[in-house]
């Protein structure tokens, strides 16, 4: 189990070992977060205008919202701000604009638990990004839009970093599912057929809730089991997450210990370079494309498992 840090200041180098050994960086906001939140308060007032985002679910339908959203999502993702806040903020918290990669922020929305938590707003049940091809060297950041509370924010469950859990990830390929899965998102309004990797074991605890303020950040391992807790908030929770990795880490394969994942496929060519946008050399991302091996020196699957 790792530890939470609060606004901690180390060098991109330390933070990077601890966050692959379960620690958590919780950061105040700071002027590019604010500026990225300020993007997507505005892209989401006018997307809903005259409606309250945060509560769209009291005025209208599932298939409704689920179409803004389908305009609405890309939309942020390619709007030109983003990828300079991005960086913007990278380099603001120590990293190497010359060494880090980034994937395009995306923006979330999780709503009230009766209303639309499939497909395009897809409720995200416990998991680890790297049952979707992420590699482990891979750093989750998220940032809440607006206020969130312990009734709508993300669940971690620290116990699991250092613990397999029985899952179905061997099902998942990346390539695959931005052929099939992704592209049809907006289709899966009130259920959602798609194949996703899950845990097969029941997950124990509550899980710990973690609160910052509005453009605060959370920095995790994609290693972390972590979920979007059910909304019983009564209001919408919108947020901003983006992933990055370390060009060194990339090469040498260093990261948190892969338990569990044995996803195919690779995230990898998803990244682009702080400094100019470039992608990850093709070399690199090839090196992960038959996914990520479990540690050599674990038991078989399932053996180990917290239950």
């Amino acid at each position: 189990m790792g530890v939470i840090h609060f606004d901690k200041r180390l060098s991109d180098d330390e933070r990077r070992q601890a966050l692959y050994r379960g620690d958590i960086f919780v950061y105040s906001p700071i002027e590019p977060t604010k500026k990225l939140c300020v993007l997507g308060r505005t892209m989401l007032r006018e997307a809903f205008a005259p409606l309250d985002p945060q509560k769209v679910d009291r005025h209208l339908s599932m298939e409704e919202t689920a179409s803004i959203l389908a305009k609405l999502k890309p939309a942020f993702i390619h709007h030109p701000a983003c990828k300079l806040l991005i960086a913007e903020i990278v380099k603001r918290v120590g990293g190497d604009p010359s060494k880090v990669y980034f994937d395009v922020p995306r923006l979330r929305s999780a709503y009230p638990l009766h209303y639309l938590t499939s497909g395009i707003a897809y409720a995200f049940h416990p998991h680890r990004d790297t049952w979707y091809s992420a590699p482990m060297c891979q750093i989750n950041w998220w940032i809440p839009i607006f206020d969130i509370t312990p009734r709508n924010c993300m669940a971690f469950y620290p116990r699991y970093f250092s613990h397999t859990v029985h899952n179905s990830s061997e099902t998942y390929n990346y390539q695959k599912w931005n052929e099939l899965g992704r592209t049809d998102a907006a289709s899966h309004v009130r259920s959602d057929s798609r194949e996703q990797p899950k845990s097969k074991q029941k997950i124990e605890g509550q899980g710990t809730h973690l609160i910052c303020p509005p453009a605060g950040m959370i920095l995790f391992s994609a290693a972390h089991l972590h979920e979007t807790v059910p909304n019983t908030s009564g209001i919408a929770r919108y947020s901003i997450d983006f992933r990055t990795v370390h060009l060194d880490d990339v090469l040498a394969h260093n990261g948190a210990r892969n338990l569990d994942s044995r996803c195919t496929g690779t995230t990898m060519r998803d990244y682009l370079r702080c400094m100019d946008l470039q992608h990850i050399p093709e070399t690199a991302a090839q090196s992960y494309d038959g996914g990520t091996k479990v540690a050599g020196d674990l038991p078989a699957l399932g053996s180990d498992v917290v239950a």
